[in-house]
């Protein structure tokens, strides 16, 4: 008996694998389709992703590019949740970790996150799969474990560290589910729900009296990039950490 969607996930978390083996097919016209696996489910979400954002990724949706149906799918992937875990882990499992350097820990985590950050960017809208999920995956476990390590070099306390590579893995998230929403929206005809920096300035300065603060330091909270923001949140939050080592 062949093993089942659940027997295979399991396999997965054990190995880093799983894959199950490829079932040949044939087409309407009788010629040979490319047989169903759970890399080319992988690489068709990835796809259906990319050109329409995560939104749009849906079992039966993968399964009508693949030219299937649905149940094709469940006999190489559990769910929709099963299939998120395998797009995380795949983005996860080329982010190059360095090894952990006491003297250059604090460059070194907001590296990882900025890494993770622009694979999340590369498909609108996909961090969304990461929250309320489990690490488990062992490619998004090797992350997170990269992560750990290198907060332990700094000289964070080991509940600390744990704790802070959960925080910083959900402003990640956050951040990247941000980023994509206001693309999509300024792509969109009645992309003026996303203005520009001097529309915002000139909606501050028309402000009533009662907001002070915000008409006078405008210039300062319409400043920098989205990159500059990012950078200066993550640093804010390890620089926060209590007992680390401070930067070299």
């Amino acid at each position: 008996m062949s093993p089942t969607p659940q027997e295979r996930r399991a396999a997965r978390h054990r190995l880093g694998t799983g894959e199950s083996a490829p079932v040949a097919r044939r087409g309407p016209s009788g010629g040979r389709k490319a047989p169903i696996t759970v890399d080319s489910i992988v690489a068709t979400a990835f796809g259906i992703v990319e050109r329409e954002g995560y939104e749009a990724l849906t079992m039966r949706r993968v399964a009508t590019a693949l030219e299937t149906g649905p149940s094709s799918l469940y006999a190489h992937v559990v769910n929709k949740e099963d299939l998120d875990e395998l797009l995380i882990g795949r983005l996860c499992s080329s982010i190059e970790l360095p090894e952990p350097d006491p003297a250059d820990w604090r460059r070194q985590i907001i590296g990882v996150c900025t890494a993770l950050r622009d694979q999340y960017l590369r498909y609108p809208g996909i961090s969304r799969a990461a929250f309320a999920a489990a690490p488990s995956n062992l490619d998004t476990l090797r992350v997170a474990e990269g992560m750990l390590a290198i907060l332990l070099a700094g000289g964070v306390d080991p509940q600390t560290a744990a704790w802070a590579v959960d925080s910083l893995s959900l402003y990640v998230n956050a951040y990247s589910l941000e980023v994509s929403l206001a693309n999509r929206r300024s792509g969109r005809e009645d992309g003026g729900w996303v203005v520009g920096r001097d529309e915002l300035l000139r909606r501050f300065a028309a402000l009533p009296a009662d907001y002070p603060q915000t008409r006078r330091y405008a210039a300062e909270l319409t400043s920098g990039t989205v990159d500059d923001r990012f950078e200066f949140a993550v640093g804010l939050m390890v620089d926060g950490l209590p007992g680390a080592r401070p930067p070299a």
